[in-house]
């Protein structure tokens, strides 16, 4: 056989797939070098290369003797799979012809590109699986000094089955800076590259005011390609029993997730506790989208008792809707409890039912845009109470109502003379309602109600030799609308919110039950100020001037007399991080009725951010005494490893704190450990002051969650 011809099947030998059955295909070998020595054995050196399917191999010297069809592999070798997961790194290597068996020496796999398996010697068998012994596995950092990893495994063997995608340890013993920390016989995780796989997760230490110090140890079940089932089993020392458990399942045309929790404790002694909660969401036929939430609890206080959730109500509903670009179509089923302390559950509607038809319309020659609306409203009360309660919010215990609603509006816009910017804009609406249970409402009143307006604008735009530009626009409505006849409740619209969105609204009421009328005009104005540097800032003043004044508003909103109070808001934003915004309500005596403040300021290093809201006391909006309360968060980075970070709520009326929270973050490129200690200080009927301790561990790419931080700083 000729010479050439011979070192080309040899070469065809060395290259093929190392998986039994499957169709070679051509491969590709870069070297300095390449000769045959003695007819049967081929030698490439200098920087050799060999690229198969996506994978490449790179050694400094290879030889193939086809006599003992061996590999002979000089490094350093590295070989990576076609995405890049798997990487193996070693000095030298002994392989059979087709890969599958061997031995490669000073052996180390990089998985995911963050486990690392090390090992003097590592073992091919079988084309599947890598066996070190006497192995490491860390997903740390290892520094050519030698420094100790932060946390490390060291196991007398482990096995990684790259079909299955798990790693097996054989006496295994878990050290956390050198230290042995714990010690297990046998060990299976699933490889990183591997995205569920049954097994423990890592555990949770949590301790509370009411439950003492527990333990939360979960157990991940998959049940197939679809589904999984997490059961996470908690211990306290105050005899607290629960099991927490989450199921999810993916489907054709959507998904469905079910948690929940069983708890015995000495809370409430002798009663089984417990919640759930189940979402879903699914895609229908013609565009529509199925959606439902399913929420209860045992008692009042167990979300709270348990630091599962802050909500105080509970609501389930199932909607069905459409979106599309002209048109709005949905329906939607609901449950609602409530865990307030001061709410009369039965008082509460149990069952809402509505539905909402809307679309964009335009008026053909006419021009303008509009929206027509069609909804449709009905809830009832468990109670048959038809006065009101001790609440005094002018809504009958046992009110039972349906409401049937359509609204139309228009606007069209155009620019006339020296920029000026004109509107007329419209809106008709008709409400018929059916109440029963409710000796003031009671009955079946109708509402037909009209509105009409016209806008001016003129904005001024000035640019600065700086490269600032300033924009001015006054800005001027006036709105007539018809009475509004009808003795109706009101249940959706008592909290007005009177700001820079609604000051030039045909209704400022938030709802349908009431409706803003008479004649009414809206002024304002707004500056704003675009810098070249990155920074701007805003303002706008504005009040409302009526024919009289409008009880219906409440007295906090400051809407309700004649001459509405001014409303003041202002914004300010800077390229370095730093946002302001600001509202005030004040009178004509600049005596404030409502304010609010915001403020963030976000570093690379640092964040804080802050709310006030103060505001006087108003019966209509439940609110009988004056609120005065600020709410401050921020972070520090206290290294590049650590991060710390507090919030807290103080009521300046009550002149108490309300909830406040610590946390101290630890986050490198292969562990997360978070400390969180909260306080929740206000009481309640039902529900006490507590404090909340909580640690918890992440060993990230060893089956962690966790996002990786920096990485370890190796000392040269």
């Amino acid at each position: 056989m000729p010479l050439a011809l011979r070192a080309l099947l040899v070469l065809a030998l060395l290259l093929v797939l190392p998986l039994a059955g499957r169709t070679q295909e051509s491969a590709t070998l870069v070297a300095d070098s390449l000769r045959i020595e003695g007819d049967a054995k081929l030698i490439a050196e200098g920087a050799v290369e060999v690229f198969f399917e996506g994978r490449r191999m790179t050694a400094s010297r290879i030889v193939f003797d086809q006599i003992e069809d061996r590999l002979f592999i000089e490094g350093p070798i590295r070989l990576s799979d076609a995405d890049g997961t798997t990487i193996i790194l070693a000095d030298q290597a002994e392989l059979s012809s087709d890969m599958t068996e061997g031995i490669l020496q000073s052996a180390r796999v990089v998985l995911d590109r963050q486990l690392q398996l090390a090992a003097a010697e590592m073992r091919r068998v079988q084309g599947r699986y890598l066996q070190l012994d006497n192995a490491v596995a860390s997903a740390c950092r290892v520094c050519a000094t030698g420094d100790t990893p932060l946390w490390e495994i060291r196991a007398r063997r482990v096995l990684h089955d790259q079909q299955d995608r798990q790693i097996y340890f054989d006496q295994a013993q878990f050290r956390l800076a050198g230290v042995p920390v714990f010690y297990i016989p046998r060990l299976r995780v699933p490889d990183p590259t591997l995205d569920r796989a049954s097994g423990f997760l890592l555990p949770k230490l949590s301790g509370t005011t009411g439950l003492g110090t527990g333990l939360r140890m979960p157990y991940f079940l998959t049940l197939g390609p679809s589904r999984d089932l997490t059961i996470t089993p908690y211990l306290t020392t105050q005899a607290g029993r629960t099991v927490e458990f989450r199921y999810r399942q993916a489907l054709r045309s959507g998904g469905i997730t079910i948690e929940g929790a069983l708890s015995r404790d000495q809370i409430r002694p002798g009663e089984t506790r417990g919640y759930i909660l189940a979402t879903g969401n699914f895609a229908l036929p013609r565009g529509f989208r199925l959606d439902f939430t399913a929420e209860g609890v045992s008692d009042e206080t167990y979300l709270a008792d348990y630091g599962t959730s802050d909500k105080d109500l509970l609501t389930s509903a199932v909607t069905i809707s459409r979106v599309r670009r002209e048109e709005y179509v949905g329906g939607r089923l609901s449950n609602i409890r409530t865990l307030r302390a001061d709410e009369n559950d039965s008082a509460t509607p149990y069952l809402i039912s509505d539905a909402i038809y809307q679309r964009r319309f335009t008026f053909g020659q006419l021009g303008g845009e509009g929206n027509l609306r069609f909804q449709t409203l009905g809830y009832a009360r468990s109670s048959s109470d038809p006065t009101d309660g001790s609440d005094l919010d002018d809504i009958a215990e046992g009110a039972d109502v349906t409401r049937l609603s359509f609204a139309a509006d228009w606007r069209k816009d155009w620019v006339f003379g020296p920029g000026l910017i004109g509107a007329v804009l419209g809106e008709l609406r008709a409400d018929a309602y059916s109440v029963s249970q409710d000796n003031t409402y009671a009955g079946s009143p109708t509402r037909v109600q009209g509105s009409l307006g016209g806008e001016l604008r003129w904005p001024w735009l000035k640019s600065t030799i700086g490269g600032a530009t300033h924009v001015i626009e006054p800005i001027a409505q006036v709105i007539w609308s018809s009475d509004a006849r009808g003795l109706i409740p009101n249940e959706d619209s008592r909290l007005v919110e009177f700001d820079e969105a609604s000051l030039f609204s045909l209704n400022r009421f938030p709802g349908i039950d009431a409706v803003e009328t008479g004649l009414r005009a809206n002024i304002g104005i707004s500056w704003t100020r675009l810098d070249a540097a990155g920074w701007s800032m805003g303002a706008t003043v504005g009040r409302v001037l009526r024919d009289g004044d409008v009880p219906s508003f409440s007295n906090a909103s400051g809407l309700s007399t004649q001459s509405s109070d001014w409303m003041v808001a202002t914004q300010l934003e800077t390229a370095g991080g730093l946002y302001l915004a600001g509202r005030l309500i004040i009178d004509e005596h600049l005596d404030p009725k409502r304010s609010e403040i915001h403020l963030s300021y976000d570093r690379d290093r640092f964040g804080v951010n802050s709310t006030y809201i103060w505001s006087i006391a108003d019966v209509t909006e439940a609110r009988p005494e004056d609120v005065s309360e600020i709410v401050l968060g921020g972070n520090y980075r206290l290294a590049d490893n650590w991060m710390a970070r507090a919030s807290g709520r103080y009521d300046f009326a009550a002149d108490a704190y309300s909830r406040a929270d610590f946390g101290l973050t630890f986050r490198n490129e292969c562990l997360e450990v978070i400390l969180s200690l909260s306080r929740r200080f206000t009481t309640s009927t039902n529900l006490a002051p507590s404090t909340t301790a909580d640690v918890s561990v992440d060993l990230i790419g060893f089956g962690g969650r966790g996002k990786a931080g920096p990485a370890r700083v190796c000392a040269r």
